[in-house]
């Protein structure tokens, strides 16, 4: 039992992810009229002129997607990460308004935003990020654009972003001609904000800092890092490319609050160091967080 646990609690997190997503097309994105990219977003246009129901037309429009990600992204693996994800969101984006209670709360909700489609576009963005975040965690997708994107960076090399950008705004100015362009340009917004908290719950919000160091006292430095700030030093060898002589670069990594601390440490043994400081998503390892496989 031990050993499917990882792969039981992956399918936990796509169901849960599934949810939170169906929650904020529901909730936020349906009645502000915001077209959420993808198929998601073509669905919802079906849906205005033909009434059918939107979690049906998520499902139909996937099938092709998932058979050409099964095809070029992975196999096994990759589809059943990914037809759960697909199946569940479908379900629950319709099963959602078959609930009394539910219902009832998307009235209100709509009553107290009172139609402010800046307030729905980024409650939309947040909730929606965060179900993109888990899916994405668990080693999944979402389906839609998620598989383009990844085709698309496959077949021609281009990068996820630009991807994701191609796909989505296609359909998001197509959305423009249906529910005007104020409403597309809120959902353009959207989808650069959802991105980013996906990011954040992907990889973490807690950014570190990165610093090398040239400097003609690497002992002194390092050993002073090492007492003041309690981080460790790496000695990296080095060659200068004028000079061609040998001199060490010091590596070292520490969080923000610590920079100012680093500078004057670096600035107080040796004036003439040369500094490079660089900014990393995450730290993981001794002294920040346990590195896990994940």
């Amino acid at each position: 039992m031990k050993k499917y646990f990882p792969a039981i609690r992956d399918y936990l997190i796509i169901v849960i992810s599934s949810l939170i997503q169906a929650v904020s097309l529901r909730l936020f994105f349906i009645p502000a009229n915001l077209a959420s990219g993808g198929v998601s977003g073509i669905s919802q246009l079906i849906n205005h002129f033909t009434g059918w129901p939107i979690g049906l037309m998520v499902l139909i429009g996937n099938i092709p997607l998932f058979l050409l990600g099964w095809r070029f992204l992975g196999g096994f693996k990759f589809a059943m990460r990914t037809a759960v994800a697909i199946v569940t969101y479908s379900l629950l984006t319709d099963l959602l308004m078959k609930i009394p209670t539910f219902v009832e709360y998307t009235q209100l909700l709509i009553n107290d935003l009172q139609g402010d489609i800046f307030l729905n576009s980024l409650y939309g963005a947040i909730i929606s990020g965060i179900g993109y975040g888990l899916v994405y965690r668990a080693r999944g997708t979402s389906g839609g654009s998620d598989i383009l994107a990844r085709i698309l960076n496959n077949w021609r090399g281009i990068s996820m972003t630009q991807s994701y950008l191609m796909v989505d705004a296609l359909v998001i100015l197509s959305a423009g001609f249906v529910f005007g362009w104020k409403a597309a340009l809120y959902a353009m917004i959207t989808l650069y904000v959802s991105g980013l908290v996906a990011e954040t719950v992907l990889e973490g919000g807690g950014t570190v800092r990165t610093a090398m160091i040239v400097t003609a006292k690497p002992e002194e430095v390092s050993t002073c890092v090492i007492d003041e700030l309690q981080r460790g030093v790496t000695w990296l060898e080095g060659r200068g490319a004028y000079t061609g002589n040998s001199r060490p670069v010091l590596y070292c990594v520490v969080n923000r609050a610590e920079i100012a601390t680093l500078k004057a440490i670096v600035h107080e043994k040796d004036p003439e160091a040369f500094m490079v400081i660089g900014v990393a998503h995450e730290a993981l390892g001794e002294g920040f967080k346990p590195l896990r496989g994940r």
